[in-house]
């Protein structure tokens, strides 16, 4: 079967309405996709890539009822993976000897795959050209790495169709081959899910490229990609997107995404989401269990948020193996402009959310302090999450927020403390409205020396001073008097009020 797309293209490829994974199994398909072939026929024939080796049979099946296939003049590959490369080897028995125009890079990834060195490759850089007849040339666009180093597009003059190989490309199957006859929904869903989980690494690059094709100063009046609908009705619309997608982007949203052994640490995750939202009603926060939620669409929703907070318990003293699997795609994706904290329940240590931390700073987020909480959050532990969720929103509000609203809620939360609160507790409530913290050490500031160190009267962590405490940025020898007054317990997350001096340094001191 063929589709006409634009006087003498018509469409070759093959709908896949079945397939569910890519790039083996790291990247799951929802709608399907397509595996798009074209055809221009003037005084030269070409073929433009072919489709997936699944399909080899059935592809040579409609080619040759459409041509015979030795009136092929040109073959192009604009990219050498099987899904635009794996029906090449059965084409090439049948016409050995047609030329092959690809990169230089493509050589080695198509004689890698197939086998065949002898085949007639003839390589391309851009700028270089193949005339066609009909006064038509083909121009190609050298396009490394957007997402492979062979990857390139092919320009056709005159029809002006640039053939965009998987740049502005969706894994999405529809009978309807153009932009304007299917689902806009479900389009722009596709197509940020496909930039968010394969191109976001290279954002740089896409920026770079598009601006160098628009130099070029040359009419686009439709864009056919490698995968999905072929952009006929306003094609600006997905290179304007891409622009912005490529710009360090974000939304008002937040992501947080856990994976719990006892439901402790995903109650953590909604009191968290809870505290976040009484302060800023208008951020939309999407939780996620990365046991059981789809890898990719979560990865989508981090692309698109502002922020991320991943939390897990504490197995062996490390974070739960799909989080540490989730961190490293996150880290190969290579956010920018974006937020992070860690958080998670624990029973005898809490070194997960001290790895998390740690991973999340290497992944170039700008970190905020982590939350930790032990054995099953009761109903103090719930408020507290549900505070640590409202400090998270005012500091990484993207507007000024209505503090009169935000303290009237927060009001209403802290109004009632239980009977099991502590005053160092209430403490840190009152910090929390961003009231000047009042409340004395066991020691005045002015009887401190600058080596004494400090114990949580809580949870029995403790300051030293010639350590510091790098995950809230405070560098090794650094005095109690001056650590920030906002600095938050690492262990147990309570404020300065809850700190004294160790007994015997005061009698040493």
């Amino acid at each position: 079967m063929t589709i006409h797309v634009k006087n003498n293209i018509h469409w070759v490829g093959q709908r896949d309405w079945e397939v569910q994974d890519f790039h083996g199994t790291e990247y799951k398909i929802t709608k399907g996709t397509s595996y798009n072939s074209y055809l221009i026929r003037e005084e030269k024939t070409v073929l433009i890539d072919t489709v997936d080796h699944r399909f080899s049979q059935q592809f040579l099946q409609n080619l040759e009822a459409e041509i015979n296939l030795t009136d092929i003049d040109y073959i192009v590959m604009n990219h050498a993976e099987e899904d635009h490369s794996g029906a090449l080897t059965a084409l090439m028995a049948k016409i050995p000897n047609t030329p092959i125009y690809c990169s230089e890079n493509a050589v080695d990834s198509i004689v890698g795959h197939h086998h065949h060195p002898e085949w007639n490759f003839i390589t391309v850089k851009t700028g270089d050209s193949l005339a066609i007849g009909n006064g038509k040339q083909l121009i190609f666009i050298e396009a490394p790495m957007l997402h492979w180093p062979d990857s390139m597009m092919t320009y056709l003059t005159e029809d002006a169709v640039l053939f965009s190989n998987d740049a502005f490309g969706q894994h999405y199957c529809d009978e309807h081959l153009f932009n304007d006859e299917v689902d806009q929904n479900e389009l722009m869903e596709q197509c940020l899910r496909y930039y968010s989980n394969i191109l976001t690494p290279f954002s740089s690059l896409v920026t770079a490229k598009i601006h160098e094709v628009l130099s070029f100063n040359l009419p686009v009046d439709m864009i056919a990609t490698s995968h999905g609908i072929v952009w006929r009705d306003n094609p600006a619309q997905i290179i304007h997107q891409y622009l912005a997608w490529a710009d360090a982007y974000q939304e008002d949203r937040i992501t947080i995404l856990y994976d719990s052994m006892s439901n402790n640490t995903r109650m953590m995750a909604d009191g968290i989401a809870q505290g976040i939202h009484d302060v800023d009603p208008n951020v939309a926060v999407k939780v996620y269990n990365v046991a059981r939620h789809d890898k990719n669409e979560i990865l989508a929703q981090a692309f698109r948020s502002k922020g991320i907070l991943v939390g897990s318990s504490t197995m062996n003293n490390v974070m739960m193996p799909k989080i540490a699997a989730m961190l490293e795609e996150i880290t190969g994706l290579r956010f920018r402009n974006k937020k992070a904290a860690a958080f998670g329940s624990y029973g005898w240590n809490g070194g997960a959310v001290d790895r998390i931390h740690t991973r999340l700073m290497d992944a170039g987020f700008e970190t905020s302090v982590g939350l930790k909480v032990k054995w099953r959050p009761d109903r103090d532990a719930m408020q507290e999450c549900r505070q640590h969720g409202q400090r998270i929103a005012r500091e990484w509000a993207l507007r000024p927020l209505d503090s009169a609203n935000s303290r009237s809620i927060i009001n209403q939360v802290m109004s009632k403390p239980s009977q099991a609160t502590t005053a160092s507790q209430t403490a840190e409530n009152t910090a929390t409205n961003n009231v000047p913290m009042t409340a004395p050490i066991a020691t005045k500031a002015c009887e401190l020396n600058d080596t004494q160190s400090m114990i949580c009267t809580v949870c029995q962590w403790v300051y030293d001073p010639e350590k510091g405490e790098p995950n809230q940025d405070i560098i090794a020898g650094t005095p109690w008097t001056q650590v920030a007054e906002d600095f938050l317990c690492p262990e147990c997350g309570l404020g300065k009020s809850v700190f004294a001096v160790i007994k015997n340094e005061v009698t040493n001191a």
